[in-house]
């Protein structure tokens, strides 16, 4: 049967910009393996227009939609329903829809976990730049995975950070915050230090959310969220110093994969995927 058709099950990522997504290559790439007739579409939506958006998400009978920049926690009251991870977390970043209602979901915990769980960071300081959906996304994993000793976020609105620490206070009572000019002595210390901010993405790729006055060490893993380009300015500066350096591409995998399996019932052809983005990935 040829897709595209009448049939077809649409798909969708929304967010503003939204021209550097890669998750249509993703989406589009599995369903081809699979056979599945299903079509996945980026969407830019500006702010104004975003509760409409999202309303016709079921009118135009989507199976559901990724969530990106800068909306992940804008959505949350459009939301019909939220899974525990989102609502732990503050953030949606799939939305599945049932019928006339949407689900919201948080795949990034997972995701940006996967790259990581086998690593041995267990009660190690760990730092995390940002303050936003994915900096909230982070610090939930690791503070369920790894129970960080203690884990820092730094950012630009430190009052931004104290609302994660608030609402995480159930889960740890090691989460300190700090802005970026008082952040030198944590990220030194740190074995983990995470970019959780959109500094460096593509096409700003000269964008780093630290200066090179900071040094990096070997015995430091420095995990950067951004996956266009995979070896950001901050992993090139902390690779050239010896650190252990991860790319987000692995983590934009698995977060996509959750929520394939919820749109399809299918696991993703992971390596069918990844393949296709090395490939085309620069």
């Amino acid at each position: 049967m040829d897709f595209p058709n009448a049939k077809t099950r649409l798909a969708m990522i929304i967010g503003h910009p939204i021209g550097h997504s890669l998750s249509p290559l993703i989406h589009n790439t599995a369903f081809r393996h699979q056979g599945l007739n299903y079509v996945y579409m980026a969407m830019e939506i500006t702010p104004e227009n975003l509760s409409k958006g999202l309303r016709g998400l079921t009118a135009l009978g989507c199976v559901g939609a990724n969530v990106t920049i800068p909306y992940k926690e804008d959505v949350l009251p459009h939301m019909n329903h939220l899974s525990e991870v989102a609502k732990a977390i503050g953030a949606v970043n799939t939305i599945v829809c049932q019928e006339d209602q949407l689900y919201g979901d948080n795949t990034d915990v997972s995701g940006f976990l996967a790259p990581i769980v086998d690593l041995p960071l267990r009660n190690t300081p760990m730092t995390i730049l940002g303050a936003g959906g994915a900096a909230r996304a982070a610090a939930f994993g690791l503070v369920q995975h790894f129970d960080p000793q203690p884990l820092t976020l730094v950012a630009r609105r430190v009052d931004q950070a104290q609302n994660i620490v608030r609402d995480f206070s159930g889960l740890s009572s090691r989460i300190n915050v700090c802005d970026f000019p008082s952040s030198s002595t944590s990220i030194q210390k740190s074995r983990l230090i995470v970019n959780a901010t959109p500094l460096g993405m593509h096409p700003h790729v000269d964008q780093t959310p630290l200066d090179r006055s900071i040094y990096f060490s070997s015995n430091q893993v420095v995990y950067d969220m951004v996956y266009r380009p995979n070896r950001t300015r901050l992993l090139k500066q902390a690779e050239s110093q010896g650190a252990q350096v991860i790319g987000g591409l692995n983590m934009l995998i698995h977060q996509a994969a959750a929520a394939y399996k919820q749109w399809t019932h299918h696991d993703m052809p992971l390596d069918v995927v990844r393949n296709a983005l090395n490939q085309t990935f620069v």
